[in-house]
């Protein structure tokens, strides 16, 4: 059985079809990556399967028109579609969203206790406090700093950091590598195969297309909110109408 399973899910804002019955799914261990062209759906899908846009829908942030969300999403067996978002992360199914998002008036520590306030056992959050240091040796140094001071590239490594400081089971990452130098960039990448090599399976969207095929177990690529090709990165590379028609290559 799939950790993450997703059937026929869809999402409309009004009358903007965002997600067309879109199945995925992520057994325990992997790296799944996702990939496509701009506007193809893949950051709506994530808030989708963190429970963002169903609260979206039910206290219309965000919008004017209805949203209307459809399909099975299951973590571990258990149906989460109708979940608030906050019982989602309790369960382990974590999401690190697009553009970082610090508490920008907070510290780097400060942030990072924030992400594990769940955490009961005082020294569990010690233990995954040390090993988010561990990860981004950046973080610890600048760990009294106000992260709104912080470079773009620190705060996607303290953006990662934190999303794991609470017993992460499934991690969710929306193109951590945008906007970053290339230096940076290799240095999220290898902390992320770092994750996944630790027991954490990761579903990774990204636009660095050849860096995504060579970490992850499987692929998808998304297309008009529809899922239109699955497989390693070997096979997909080797379609090239694919290659030329949706992943820029």
């Amino acid at each position: 059985m799939p950790l993450l399973e997703v059937s026929g899910l869809s999402v409309r804002y009004d009358k903007a079809q965002l997600l067309n019955a879109l199945s995925l799914s992520v057994n325990e261990g992997e790296l799944v990556g996702v990939v496509g062209p701009n506007g193809a759906g893949k950051s709506t899908m994530l808030r989708a399967i963190s429970g963002l846009v169903q609260w979206e829908a039910q206290t219309k942030r965000g919008t004017t028109g209805d949203i209307v969300v459809e399909g099975s999403i299951k973590f571990d067996g258990e149906s989460i579609e109708a979940m608030p978002a906050h019982e989602i992360r309790r369960r382990g199914l974590v999401l690190c969203p697009e553009r970082r998002r610090p508490f920008r008036e907070l510290t780097v520590l400060e942030n990072l206790k924030a992400g594990g306030y769940l955490t009961r056992s005082k020294g569990e959050l010690e233990q995954n406090l040390q090993r988010c240091y561990q990860l981004f040796p950046r973080l610890k140094e600048r760990a009294g700093q106000i992260s709104g001071t912080l470079s773009g590239g620190e705060q996607q490594m303290l953006s990662t950091a934190r999303a794991l400081m609470f017993e992460a089971r499934l991690l969710c990452i929306d193109e951590p590598s945008l906007g970053l130098a290339p230096k940076i960039r290799q240095e999220l990448f290898a902390a992320i195969e770092q994750i996944h090599q630790s027991g954490i399976p990761v579903l990774l969207v990204e636009q660095e297309v050849g860096k995504v095929f060579q970490m992850a177990d499987r692929n998808y690529v998304l297309s008009q909110g529809k899922i239109i090709a699955e497989g390693s990165g070997k096979q997909l590379m080797a379609d090239e109408s694919l290659r030329a028609g949706y992943l820029g290559l």
